[in-house]
């Protein structure tokens, strides 16, 4: 089945609506991009609730498998990350390595990876003048009706009139609040689920040093733990760090005071304040907004070959692993490839997806909720430590046998999320019979010794 002829609308002009329309476009399909938003290069919105992003080798792996070129573009100028800094109330600072052979993560900025990815759009289209990816802007995607002869999606334009247009399938990737996925119900039996965990998260900024200088480690991810709520800090290229605040509703609710604010951070926080400056805190506690933290699940994620919903959409997650966006990224790719596996015949490779793709997003969401609390409150615990410099020695005397669970995640696109929850449940319970064997021998040596003195 040839797919040059194959027209797709693609709902959404973020990371992964673009990525995705890019990897469309190069199996030959005509793609037209919608967004109710104007053209992120064209506009100077600073969104005070964006959290960085940490691009690893899941999200790698997709944008070189749609381009190669255009991977190492947009990967240009990232930051290595290449474990967590640890932050006491003391001040005192903590490395913990992520990887176990200088594997590290990337800290890139959401913003401008958008408009790259839209500038990327370009570059294709220049070089593609017979299947150019057509972008509408500020043009408000509201529903889809689908039958045997395609899909035709209904939306605003900029001038706010009502427009239709008419295409093979649709391809939703708009988000949390996805209209495409309110719209496929109305054709699926589809599960789903949303709630809000209770947790906001406010952005903060640490300045940059002299001269562009960074004045903290800028190749670690900078944690700040507090067992209910914490700090992060995740550096850019400029100098700076974008720091997110992540704590309860009622407690971040409370802080509406600036002698409250000023007390709070001087308790709990007193090196960042040095860092972010108390001024720039109260005024983002009392006048930024806060934002919500919502996980989606749902199932199925497509309609015959009519529609199919990736990314948030399909699968908003908490942002604690970094994987929100690695796992759109590998959407696509896990889409390409089963078209490819099945000849283009869309119905045989969305069938697939929903099937094997489920239990890797299920996984990975599970994942996302866990890690809170180990960036909050485990990374401080030495009975954590022990287990992670454990898992750490088994990882590098038998590399083939023993990946721990970070590693899986993080570096090695090619294990699927619920393999690592597999895997890693085996290896955990290794972990804890080696960790009693090592009390209980520390104990036997304890009384041999007293016994001989």
């Amino acid at each position: 089945m040839a797919a040059t002829s194959t027209t797709a609308a693609v709902i959404g002009i973020g990371p992964v609506g673009s990525l995705a329309a890019l990897g469309l476009a190069h199996k030959g399909y005509q793609v037209s991009l919608f967004d109710f938003r104007p053209d992120p290069r064209d506009i100077n919105d600073v969104n005070l609730r964006s959290i960085n992003l940490a691009v690893s080798d899941r999200g790698i792996t997709a944008m070189k498998y749609v381009d190669q070129e255009m991977a190492d573009r947009l990967l240009k100028g990232i930051i290595p990350m290449y474990g967590r800094m640890i932050h006491d109330l003391k001040g005192n600072q903590e490395s913990q390595k992520y990887g176990l052979f200088r594997e590290h993560i990337n800290s890139i900025d959401r913003g401008k990876l958008n408009e790259d990815l839209v500038s990327e759009v370009e570059r294709y289209n220049k070089s593609n003048p017979e299947n150019r990816i057509q972008l509408n802007f500020k043009c408000k995607f509201t529903n889809f009706h689908a039958d045997d002869s395609g899909v035709t999606i209904e939306y605003s334009d900029a001038e706010r009139m009502k427009r239709t247009a008419k295409f093979d399938f649709v391809v939703g990737a708009d988000g949390c609040y996805s209209r495409v996925r309110s719209a496929l119900m109305k054709y699926i039996r589809m599960d789903y689920k949303q709630f809000y965990i209770d947790m906001c998260y406010l952005e903060l900024s640490i300045p940059p040093g002299p001269k562009g200088s960074f004045r903290i480690d800028a190749n670690h991810l900078h944690i700040w733990p507090r067992k209910n709520f914490m700090l992060i800090a995740l550096p850019n290229g400029d100098g700076s760090f974008t720091s997110t605040f992540f704590g309860p509703w009622k407690l971040t609710e409370s802080l509406n005071k600036k002698e409250l604010v000023e007390q709070f951070f001087s308790e709990n926080f007193e090196d960042a304040v040095d860092l972010i400056g108390m001024d720039k805190i109260v005024e983002a506690f009392l006048d930024h907004p806060k934002g919500a933290l919502m996980p989606v699940t749902c199932n199925q994620y497509h309609y015959s070959d009519k529609c199919i919903i990736i990314g948030d959409a399909a699968h908003s997650m908490v942002p604690f692993y970094g994987q929100g966006m690695n796992c759109g990224f590998e959407d696509i790719r896990v889409l390409l490839q089963l078209l490819d596996k099945h000849d283009q015949d869309r119905k045989l490779a969305f069938d697939e997806y929903t099937a094997t793709r489920h239990k890797d997003l299920l996984a990975i969401l599970e994942l996302a909720l866990n890690n809170y609390y180990e960036m909050s409150t485990k990374v401080q615990s030495p009975r954590y430590l022990i287990r992670k410099r454990l898992d750490g020695i088994l990882g590098r005397l038998i590399p083939k046998y023993w990946i721990p669970l970070y590693t899986m995640v993080s570096f090695r696109a090619d294990i699927p999320y619920s393999d690592c929850i597999r895997i890693e449940e085996r290896q955990q319970t290794i972990l804890k019979g080696l960790e009693y064997a090592l009390v209980a021998g520390a104990t036997l040596a304890g009384v041999y010794l007293a016994k001989r003195r």
